[in-house]
C-alpha cells in the first residue's frame, strides 16, 4: 500500500468508504440529471439513453486518466482535491444547470431543424455532468493503486472497491427515487451527494493535518449553493405559482389566476389539467372528448360508467359530473400526489374514485366481467407515451373491458401534417382493434381526439343525443366536434409490445411542431442576426 503521511489511510476503510460514497453519488447525480432534465425535454427513454450514455463517457474516460494520474503521481491528496471540485460542481447545478439548459436550447433552436431533443438534451449533459462525473470516475484507479499491497491480495482489494462502489451505487439509486427527490426535491438532492463528497475529502485533508485550499473554497462555495440552489423554480420566467414539487414520477406545479387553475407536469410542453372557477367548459380537449358519453347512450341510458386511465387532477371526470347527473366516473392515476392535488386546488369531488395505479395494469387486474359505457385514455404527454398503453395488446385490453356499444376516447398530442408520424401509428393501431374509428381535430391546439367503438351507429346516438341537450353551451361544443368528426382511413402501421418505437415517432412530431412555432423567430435570425432577433423579441 501507497506510503502516506495520513493515518486515516492505513487500515483501507477509508477508501473502501470514498468508493462507496463515489458510486453512490454518481448514481444519485444520475437520477438528479433525469429530473432536471425532465421538464425541458420530458423524461422519455430516449433522455434517459442520452443520460447514461453521457455518464458511462464520463466515467470511461475517468477510468483512463485516473489510471494515468495515479501512475505518474500517487498522491492521496490529488485524489481527494478532485473529489472537493466535483462536489463543488454537483452543488452549483442546482443554481446554473436550468440556465444552461436554457441557454443551449435557445441557440440551437434557431440553428438545428431535426433531432432538436436529443442534441439539446445531448449537449446540456456534456456541459452539466460530464466534467464532475469524469473526477469521480478517476476514484476507482487510483484507489486501486493506494489500496493494493502486493501481487499476492490484489485480486481481493480490487474487488472489496468494486463491491464498495457497487452497494454504494445501489444505495445511490433507491434513496433519490424514494426518499429524497419526493421529500425535498432534486436541488436539494444535489446539495446533499455534494455535501457527503465534499465532508469525505474534508475528514481527509483534517485527520492529516493539512490546510487545503480546495477544502476552504469547496466550503465557501457549498454554503454559495445552498443559498442559491433552490431559490427559484424550474419555470424560473413564471411568478406566482400557487404549488411546485416533486413526486416519485413528476414534477409538479400549480399555478392560477381569477378564471383557472392549471396544473402542468412539464414546463415547456403546455397543461396537463386546468380547473375553470367559474365552472365552464375548458375551451380545450377535455370538451371534445364529452362527445364520448353521447356516443355511448348517456341520454338513453339509466346508468353510464366511465374509467379515466390518466385521471390527471380530474377535469375530465369533474365535467362529466357537472354536465351529466347518471354518469359514474372513476379514475386510474399513477402518482399520487397529482391525486392529493386534484383534492386540494382542483376541487375533484370526493366521490369520485381514483386507484394510484398503472393504467394497463389496473385493467389486467379486473375481473372480466366488469365492463365500461366509456373509457378515457390520456396518459399521453409530450413525448412521453407509455409504449404499454399504445399498442394493438393494449388497446385489445381496453376494449375487453367496453360493453358491447361502448366508446373509447384517447387524447392525442402533438399533431402535425408530417405523414407517418405517431398519431397514425397509434390510429392505424386502433383501427386494427375497433371497428369504427373518428378523429377531431382540437382548435387552436395540437390536441387530436380519437373515438372508437364496435358500434357503427356510434355518431347516430351522438347525434340523438344531442336532440335532447338542453344546455346551450354544451350543445354548441358539442355541435362543433360533431361537424369536425371525420372517418380514419386506417393504414397498416401497428404498434405491439415487442414493437412499439413511440419515442422516435414522438421525436418526429416534436421537430415538426418547434420548426413551425420558430419559423417566424428563425426568419428574423436569419435576416438581421442575433441582435434583430432580440430587438424584435
Amino acid at each position: 500500500m501507497l506510503n502516506s503521511k495520513n493515518p486515516i489511510l492505513g487500515n483501507k476503510i477509508y477508501l473502501y468508504l470514498t468508493e462507496f460514497f463515489a458510486g453512490m453519488s454518481v448514481m444519485a447525480v444520475e437520477l438528479g440529471a433525469s429530473r432536471l432534465l425532465a421538464p425541458y425535454f420530458s423524461s422519455s427513454q430516449i433522455v434517459w439513453t442520452i443520460i447514461i450514455g453521457t455518464i458511462m463517457i464520463a466515467m470511461a474516460l475517468g477510468n483512463i486518466m485516473g489510471g494515468r494520474w495515479a501512475d505518474k503521481n500517487p498522491d492521496p491528496d490529488r485524489l481527494y482535491g478532485r473529489i472537493i471540485i466535483a462536489a463543488i460542481w454537483i452543488a452549483l447545478i442546482p443554481a446554473v444547470g436550468k440556465y444552461i439548459i436554457l441557454g443551449i436550447s435557445a441557440l440551437l433552436v434557431f440553428t438545428i431543424n431535426t433531432n432538436f431533443l436529443v442534441i439539446a438534451a445531448f449537449a446540456a449533459c456534456m456541459v452539466i455532468f460530464v466534467f464532475p462525473l469524469f473526477l469521480l470516475g478517476t476514484v476507482t484507479p487510483s484507489l486501486v493503486k493506494y489500496t493494493v499491497d502486493s501481487l499476492d491480495d490484489s485480486g481481493k482489494t480490487v474487488g472489496y472497491l468494486n463491491a464498495s462502489n457497487t452497494i454504494g451505487s445501489i444505495i445511490g439509486t433507491f434513496v433519490p427515487t424514494f426518499i429524497s427527490i419526493p421529500a425535498v426535491g432534486t436541488s436539494i438532492t444535489f446539495l446533499i451527494f455534494a455535501g457527503i463528497l465534499l465532508a469525505l475529502s474534508i475528514v481527509y485533508f483534517i485527520s492529516g493535518k493539512k490546510r487545503s485550499v480546495k477544502a476552504v473554497v469547496g466550503c465557501i462555495f457549498f454554503i454559495i449553493a445552498i443559498i442559491f440552489g433552490h431559490w427559484n423554480s424550474f419555470a424560473f420566467w413564471q411568478h406566482d405559482l400557487t404549488f411546485e414539487g416533486e413526486s416519485i414520477y413528476n414534477y409538479l406545479q400549480v399555478y392560477e389566476d381569477d378564471s383557472k387553475v392549471v396544473l402542468s407536469t412539464n414546463v415547456l410542453f403546455g397543461v396537463q389539467s386546468v380547473y375553470r372557477k367559474e365552472k365552464t367548459l375548458t375551451g380545450m380537449y377535455y370538451d371534445y372528448a364529452m362527445a364520448a358519453p353521447y356516443m355511448a347512450g348517456v341520454k338513453e341510458k339509466d346508468s353510464v360508467d366511465v374509467l379515466i386511465l390518466g385521471m390527471g387532477t380530474g377535469t375530465y371526470a369533474t365535467q362529466c359530473g357537472r354536465y351529466f347527473e347518471n354518469v359514474n366516473v372513476e379514475g386510474v392515476e399513477i402518482d399520487q400526489k397529482i391525486t392529493d392535488l386534484a383534492h386540494e386546488y382542483f376541487e375533484l369531488p370526493e366521490d369520485v374514485k381514483v386507484t394510484t395505479y398503472d393504467g394497463r395494469a389496473f385493467l389486467q387486474g379486473l375481473d372480466s366481467d366488469i365492463k365500461y359505457d366509456v373509457i378515457m385514455v390520456d396518459a399521453y404527454q409530450d413525448i412521453t407515451i407509455p409504449f404499454q398503453m399504445s399498442s394493438k395488446e393494449f388497446f385489445t385490453l381496453v376494449k375487453a373491458h367496453l360493453t358491447d356499444d361502448g366508446v373509447m376516447v384517447v387524447n392525442m398530442n402533438m399533431k402535425t401534417d408530417t405523414p407517418g408520424g405517431i398519431n397514425e401509428y397509434l390510429a392505424d393501431t386502433i383501427s386494427s382493434v375497433f371497428g369504427s374509428v373518428y378523429t377531431v381535430d382540437v382548435t387552436y391546439s395540437t390536441n387530436r381526439e380519437l373515438f372508437a367503438s364496435d358500434n357503427s351507429e356510434i355518431l347516430n346516438r351522438m347525434a340523438e343525443g344531442l336532440e335532447q341537450e338542453d344546455d346551450s353551451t354544451l350543445l354548441n361544443m358539442m355541435e362543433n366536434v360533431e361537424n369536425g368528426l371525420v372517418t380514419y382511413k386506417a393504414g397498416d402501421r401497428i404498434l405491439t409490445d415487442d414493437k412499439a418505437p413511440v419515442e422516435l415517432l414522438s421525436m418526429k412530431a416534436i421537430d415538426a411542431l418547434i420548426r413551425d412555432e420558430v419559423a417566424y423567430y428563425k426568419g428574423i435570425y436569419e435576416e438581421k442576426g442575433l441582435k434583430g432577433l432580440l430587438e424584435e423579441l
